[in-house]
């Protein structure tokens, strides 16, 4: 069965052709709106290039450094787990896919996941687009785009269009869709 499918709670991404289209920028305005108005969020952001939560120095990185596949970090407040997945042979060789992080998050307590990157992902996806950086519509050859958030008058589109200003709009449609997926 396709993890994406199974997962039991939606999942929507927001994907954008490059880089500086305003994924993050838009999320970071989204998100408190999302859980003022009363959802629990999960968020899962695609980095393109090698990045740490961890600091050297401290007992963590230190013992993760020393060789640990996974090392959990806790406290009762907040906990994190870290996987290398270069010291997983399997893993390693292979670009990570959203199949392999969904299982990770603990579905009873979110109502929604919400998905920064993996714009090749077969989820339904808000296009972030901005003419101004020239670059093409996702939408025109990405049947899961499901609206495009865009600063800009684009014309007459098959897709729904979203003020990229507008965050509240935004929300709104996000929820709209949320109850258009229970039957």
């Amino acid at each position: 069965m396709n993890t994406l499918t199974a997962f039991p709670r939606p999942i929507l991404g927001f994907c954008a052709y490059g880089s500086g289209s305003g994924k993050t920028t838009l999320l970071t305005k989204l998100i408190p709106i999302l859980t003022a108005r009363g959802l629990r969020l999960s968020v899962i952001k695609h980095a393109h290039h090698k990045f740490d939560v961890d600091k050297p120095g401290k007992d963590s990185y230190r013992l993760r450094e020393a060789g640990a596949v996974q090392t959990l970090v806790a406290s009762d407040i907040r906990w994190a787990l870290m996987t290398e997945r270069q010291r997983i042979p399997e893993l390693a060789a292979n670009p990570v896919h959203l199949e392999e992080l969904l299982p990770q998050l603990d579905h009873e307590t979110i109502d929604l996941v919400l998905v920064e990157g993996f714009k090749q992902a077969d989820i339904s996806k808000i296009e972030i687009h901005r003419p101004s950086l020239d670059y093409p519509l996702l939408a025109v050859d990405d049947p899961s785009i499901i609206a495009i958030a865009t600063d800009a008058h684009l014309g007459a589109l098959a897709t729904s269009t979203l003020d990229l200003n507008n965050p509240e709009a935004i929300a709104d449609f996000i929820e709209q869709w949320m109850k258009d997926l229970t039957p």
